[in-house]
This record gives C-alpha cells, sequence and structure tokens, in this order.
C-alpha cells in the first residue's frame, strides 16, 4: 500500500476536514497546536497518509522532525503533546503508516521515532510493528454529562468541595482572559512554579504563539486574592473537549484553595459552552501527589504508554546527571532561568 507525505500547515482544507470527522482527534491535532509548535521551535509538521493526493483524507499519523545537535534528531508525534493519537480507522493501515515511519527516520539517520497514543496499542500489536514502551504517565479525564450539582456532589468532599469553599470564603475573584495582562501576571507564577520543581520555563514566545494561533479556543483563569494573582492555569479546546495543560501557583498561598477554584470554574465554562470531556492532562507516575489531586476530581484514569523505534536504550547515569543539571537550574536568578527555557526547550521535544 502507497504511503504519502503530507504538510498539515499547508494542506489545511484535508487536514482540517480529517480532524472534522475523526471522533479521535484532539487539541494536539490542531492547526493551532502544530503551528505555535513550528513557529515556536522550527520544528517541520507532516504527516503521514494512504490517501492519494487531492482526494479528502481517510487517515493521517501527524509528527514533528526534531533536528537538535544537543540532544539528537528524531521523529516524535508530537513534541510537548500529552497525547496524540494516529488517526486510523483500523490496525491495518495503522502499521502500514508506523512502518512508513520507521523507514523514514532510517533513511535520515534520526535516533528514533516516538508515538504517543491516547489509546494503547497493545503488547501484540506494538511487537509486530517493532515498538517498544519508552515511557508510562496517568492521563485524567472527567466526564461532563452530568449536571453541575451532580458533578460538584462527586468530588472528594475534603480534598476538592471544602477547598473551593475555602476560596470563596476568602474572597478569592476569578480574572479570564488571554491578553498580555493576563499573559504577564500567568508567566510571573509560572516562573515561581518552574523554580519550585527545578526547571526551566518554558519560552514566553511559545505562550503567545498559542494565544495567537488558538485565539477563543485558549483561556488564561487567574485567582487573584486581593488583587494579587496566587493560582493560573491554561485551558485549550478542540470540538467537545477542554483540555488543561500548564498551571501555577505561589505556594504562600496554597492554603486558600486557589487551584481546585480555578479548575471547579474551568469545569463549569466547559459545561457552558458545551463540552462533554474535560481532559486533567498527564500525570508522572512517580508524582503521586498531582495522581492523588487529581484522583481526587473522581473522574477516570487511565495509562498513557509511549512507544519507540528502536527499543530506547538504558538510561545509565543519566537520572544523576539530571539531578544536578536540575539543582543547578535551582539557583539562577530568573533572567538566567528564563533564557535556559529559551535556549534548552527546542532541544527537548
Amino acid at each position: 500500500m502507497a504511503v504519502y507525505e503530507v504538510e498539515p500547515l499547508k494542506d489545511e482544507t484535508r487536514w482540517s476536514e480529517l480532524l472534522r470527522v475523526q471522533p479521535m482527534s484532539s487539541v494536539f491535532h490542531t492547526r493551532a497546536w502544530l503551528e505555535a509548535l513550528s513557529a515556536t521551535y522550527g520544528y517541520e509538521v507532516r504527516a503521514l497518509t494512504t490517501t492519494k493526493p487531492g482526494q479528502a483524507l481517510k487517515n493521517g499519523l501527524v509528527f514533528c522532525r526534531v533536528k537538535s545537535w544537543l540532544t539528537g534528531s528524531r521523529t516524535v508525534s508530537l513534541p510537548f503533546s500529552d497525547h496524540c493519537q494516529p488517526l486510523v480507522d483500523n490496525a491495518a493501515d495503522l502499521t502500514v503508516l508506523v512502518r512508513a515511519l520507521e523507514q523514514d527516520v532510517s533513511s535520515r539517520s534520526s535516533k528514533y521515532c516516538e508515538l504517543r497514543p491516547v489509546a494503547g496499542l497493545g503488547g501484540d500489536i506494538s511487537q509486530e510493528m517493532g515498538l517498544a514502551e519508552s515511557a508510562v504517565f496517568c492521563l485524567h479525564t472527567l466526564d461532563l454529562r452530568r449536571s453541575e450539582e451532580e458533578l460538584y456532589r462527586s468530588f472528594h468532599k475534603s480534598c476538592i468541595q471544602r477547598k473551593v469553599e475555602r476560596a470563596e470564603r476568602e474572597g478569592l475573584c476569578l480574572q479570564q482572559g488571554r491578553s498580555e495582562t493576563e499573559l504577564n501576571m500567568f508567566y510571573n507564577l509560572l516562573l515561581l512554579t518552574r523554580r519550585r520543581h527545578q526547571l526551566p520555563p518554558q519560552p514566553l514566545t511559545w505562550f503567545r504563539n498559542l494565544i495567537k494561533s488558538f485565539g477563543d479556543g485558549l483561556r488564561i483563569q487567574l485567582a487573584l486574592k486581593d488583587g494579587r494573582p496566587i493560582a493560573s492555569i491554561l485551558t485549550l479546546e478542540h470540538k467537545n473537549s477542554v483540555v488543561y495543560k500548564y498551571g501555577c501557583s505561589d505556594a504562600e498561598f496554597h492554603n486558600l484553595g486557589g487551584m481546585p477554584f480555578l479548575f471547579w470554574h474551568a469545569i463549569r465554562r466547559a459545561k457552558e459552552r458545551g463540552a462533554e470531556v474535560f481532559d486533567f492532562g498527564r500525570s508522572e507516575i512517580d508524582n503521586p501527589g498531582l495522581i492523588s489531586f487529581k484522583d481526587n476530581w473522581r473522574g477516570t484514569r487511565s495509562n498513557l504508554v509511549y512507544y519507540r523505534h528502536p527499543s530506547p536504550l538504558p538510561q545509565i547515569g543519566k537520572k544523576s546527571n539530571a539531578e544536578a543539571a536540575r539543582r543547578t537550574l535551582s539557583l539562577m536568578p530568573d533572567f538566567c532561568l528564563k533564557i535556559a527555557g529559551r535556549l534548552l526547550y527546542r532541544h527537548v521535544g
């Protein structure tokens, strides 16, 4: 079966129609997300399909070619995306597209290709395609097809309901938008949070490009105490889902319940616009605190498995090197931390 390469950012009509009819399409397949990846990091965005040129796309496997002198060239579907399901209707087409991707990687002498499906491929299928598990995360989603009252009653009483009520008693105010004002307040909180986690912040340009590309489909929500931003989340919208992508806060005010307050308002707004799913995003397996927080919203937790070809090599000594780098980052002044983010992120997608 012949396989063709297309450019989603140029072949916009066919790509948009595929996303419209494909039930597994997500915010990470959209032109807005792909456009922001390309504009910020210079990634080459492509997709493989078995559909002949000029015909309506019946399937697609979207990916980015990441070229890096620091971390090596590779193909990822997709960088910085929690998940990216191959848009195919049957195992036969999936096998054809994955093998074509593997051949492309081999011909270009890239390190590997990585797939991030939201629906696991299963051991037999992944082995048949020459894929090996490279990472496992938790994914939490909440079904919004219930009344607001039913949803609220289902949340953990102590960890969610009481914290939302505490936030309201404390007089937290909600501010929403995507102006430069909201972005700067969000980014200042992000810098605090990333320092806490000993990581550099994503480049400010990344968020500006997301805002430019998504327009009304992106929203920054801020919790303010006496006019001071203390927590913020950024959500993205696509079809019948709202995706939580970024969150940040000032640890000094965690006891006021700012994050539960924001998530509850985001869930209510998602219902108002007719969304059926709220996607809480992926969580690291070794982050039990975050997993527990998302569990308390009483949604569905599933495993999110990433796959690579060829199989990933053992990470000998890399963990200790990463820990040393993180300690160094945590000691940097803000302007150095921002520079580190601008320089490093395009190499790690």
